[in-house]
C-alpha cells in the first residue's frame, strides 16, 4: 500500500474519533460548592467540568481552603510563596508558602490542562481548580460584562494529552464568570473554602458497570488480565458488561459511493465497521480489520457466556488466554490460536462461529447487529478515550487499576446494601490476597482479651526479668569500686599485728570495724 494511501486512511478514522470527542463528553458527575464565604454558597452547586485524567475519590470528596496562584501554572518551578491571599511573613521576610493541604486555582492558557495539574500536584496540592479565561458565546452577559470580541463557541473539555497516567489528583475547570468571583474574593484577602464531591448513582443493591475498550488496546490489557477474582467475589451483586469500540465507516467516509473500501485492511464489511492499525504499518502486522473480527468475537463470547449473569468466567478466561497466546503480530489473526483459545477457556467454537454469522458476519456491503449496536452505544454513553470504565453509568477518570475499579464499584451500592466482599476489602492495603481469601489480613481487627492480656503479661515479665538483672549488676559494680577504694587507701593492721590487705575486709563483707 502507498504512504499516500495509508495516510488517507489514518487521517479519516482519526477525524471521527476528533469528532467524537468534541460532539460526547462525559455526563459530568461531580459537583463543586463554595462553603465560605457563605456569600457565594449556591444550593445547586456551580457548574463545571471534570478533566479526564487524575484519580478522583468516588463517593467521597475534598473540601479544603482555596490559594489562587495568580499564574497559569506552566512552569514546572512553582512559587509556593506567591498568589493569594496573602500569608504572614516568615523570618526572613518571605510570604509563607501555601499550607497544605489545599485547592489550587490557576489560570487556563499557555499549556494543557495536564501539566498544570501536575505542576500543581508536585507543589502539594490536593486538588486544582482551573479558572476559564474566555467566555462562551452562549452566555450573553458574560460576553457583554467583559467586552471580549473572542469567545469560545462550544464547552471546553479537560482532556488528556496522552501523558496525563501519572496525575493522582482530581481537577475541575470553572467558567469564568463564576471563577472571577472567586478570584475576586481570594485577591481581598478573604478566606474562600471549596468542596469538590463525586457521587456515584446508587439505585439499588445491584451495582452495573462496563469498560469500553478494544482487543489491541494496550492500557487496558493489565486489568483484564487480573480482574477476574474481583468479578467472581462481586457475583451476583454487580452485573459486568464489556463493550469493543468500533469506528463507524461510512461516518468516516471509509465507505465510498458504490460501497467500495476507501480504508482498505483498516475495516471490514467495505468499510463499514473500522478500527484504527494498532502497529500504524498497514502492510504488515496486525490490522483494524483484524481488530474488528475479534472485537466480534469477544462480543459473542460475551452473549452466550456472560450475559445471564453478568459476571461472564468464560469471557475472562478466553480474554486471559488470548493475551497470553495470541496477542502477537503473528498470531492475533492466527484462527488456530484463537481455537486453542476455546479450548482452555471452555468455549464451544461452533456457538461463537455461529453468533458471528447470525450477527451478519464480516464480509460484503451488509450490516452486523452486534457492531451496530456497539457504535449506537458508544454515541449515547458519550465515550471519550480508550480504556473507559462506567459504574452506574459514571465515568471513571485516572489509570484502569483493578482497586480504583472495586472501590467505584462498593460506592455505587445503596447504602446498607453493599456485600460482604466490600466491607472486607475495599481499602485493604494488601488487597489481591484480600480478595483470594475473601478477608483481610493486611489491616487490624482488634484482638481478643486473652491476647491482650498475655501480651501485657509476656511484657511485664521481660521488663522485671530485665530490671533484677540491671539491679543485680549495679550491686555489683559497687562492690568492686569500694573493694578497689580500700585496697588503694586503707592499709589495715589485723589481729596479729599483721598489717593485713585491706581486700580481706571487704572479702569478710565489713562485719569487723575498720578501727579498733
Amino acid at each position: 500500500m502507498t504512504p499516500l494511501r495509508q495516510s488517507l486512511a489514518a487521517t479519516a478514522l482519526l477525524a471521527a474519533a476528533g469528532t467524537a470527542a468534541a460532539d460526547s463528553a462525559d455526563a459530568v458527575s461531580s459537583r463543586l460548592q463554595v462553603h465560605v464565604p457563605q456569600t457565594l454558597f449556591r444550593p445547586e452547586g456551580y457548574d463545571h467540568r471534570e478533566a479526564l485524567f487524575g484519580v478522583p475519590p468516588y463517593g467521597g470528596s475534598i473540601a479544603q481552603s482555596v490559594f489562587y496562584a495568580d499564574s497559569d501554572l506552566c512552569d514546572p518551578t512553582v512559587d509556593t510563596r506567591k498568589g493569594y491571599p496573602i500569608r504572614s511573613k516568615d523570618g526572613k521576610g518571605n510570604m509563607e508558602p501555601w499550607p497544605t493541604p489545599y485547592i489550587l486555582m490557576v489560570d487556563r492558557g499557555g499549556c494543557s490542562f495536564v501539566q498544570k495539574v501536575r505542576n500543581a500536584q508536585r507543589s502539594g496540592a490536593a486538588g486544582v481548580v482551573i479558572a476559564d479565561n474566555t467566555c462562551l458565546c452562549s452566555d450573553k452577559d458574560c460576553v457583554s460584562a467583559n467586552g471580549q470580541d473572542v469567545c469560545q463557541p462550544a464547552e471546553p473539555i479537560m482532556a488528556d494529552d496522552g501523558s496525563g497516567g501519572d496525575i493522582s489528583i482530581p481537577s475541575f475547570l470553572m467558567f469564568k464568570v463564576d471563577a472571577d468571583e472567586i478570584k475576586a474574593e481570594v485577591k481581598a484577602n478573604h478566606p474562600v473554602q471549596i468542596e469538590m464531591q463525586w457521587a456515584l448513582p446508587s439505585p439499588d443493591d445491584r451495582v452495573e458497570y462496563d469498560l469500553w475498550t478494544t482487543p489491541s488496546d494496550p492500557v487496558s490489557k493489565d486489568f483484564q488480565a487480573k480482574f477476574k477474582p474481583v468479578a467472581e467475589a462481586l457475583g451476583s451483586h454487580a452485573y459486568f458488561t464489556p463493550h469493543m469500540y468500533i469506528y463507524d465507516g461510512i461516518k468516516s467516509n471509509c465507505q465510498g459511493f458504490d460501497g467500495e473500501n476507501m480504508c482498505f485492511n483498516l475495516c471490514t464489511n467495505n468499510g463499514r465497521y473500522c478500527a484504527t492499525d494498532p502497529d500504524n504499518d498497514l502492510d504488515h502486522g496486525i490490522s483494524g480489520a483484524d481488530v474488528v473480527k475479534e472485537s466480534l468475537r469477544r462480543i459473542c463470547i460475551w452473549k452466550h457466556y456472560g450475559e445471564s449473569d453478568g459476571v461472564g468466567k468464560e469471557w475472562w478466561n478466553y480474554v486471559n488466554q488470548f493475551i497470553e497466546r495470541c496477542d502477537t503480530p503473528d498470531y492475533f489473526a492466527n484462527e488456530d490460536c484463537a481455537k486453542d483459545c476455546y479450548k482452555h477457556a471452555g468455549i464451544k467454537q461452533d456457538i461463537i462461529d455461529r453468533c458471528i454469522r447470525d450477527s451478519g458476519g464480516l464480509e460484503k456491503d451488509q450490516a452486523n447487529t452486534f457492531l451496530d449496536l456497539e457504535m449506537q452505544a458508544q454515541v449515547k454513553r458519550g465515550v471519550v478515550i480508550l480504556p473507559t470504565a462506567f459504574v452506574n453509568t459514571v465515568a471513571l477518570r485516572g489509570g484502569l487499576s483493578v482497586d480504583t475499579v472495586f472501590t467505584a464499584v462498593c460506592n455505587g451500592y445503596l447504602e446498607g446494601t453493599e456485600p460482604k466482599i466490600c466491607k472486607e476489602c475495599d481499602g485493604c492495603p494488601d488487597f489481591e490476597t484480600c480478595i483470594a481469601k475473601k478477608k483481610c489480613s493486611g489491616r487490624g481487627g482488634g484482638v481478643s482479651t486473652h491476647t491482650f492480656m498475655s501480651s501485657i503479661l509476656a511484657i511485664s515479665l521481660v521488663f522485671g526479668a530485665a530490671a533484677f538483672w540491671h539491679y543485680r549488676k549495679t550491686r555489683e559494680e559497687m562492690r568492686e569500686q569500694v573493694r578497689g577504694i580500700l585496697a588503694e587507701y586503707m592499709p589495715l593492721e589485723g589481729d596479729d599485728g599483721q598489717v593485713g590487705s585491706p581486700m580481706d575486709f571487704a572479702r569478710r563483707g565489713g562485719t569487723e570495724g575498720l578501727m579498733s
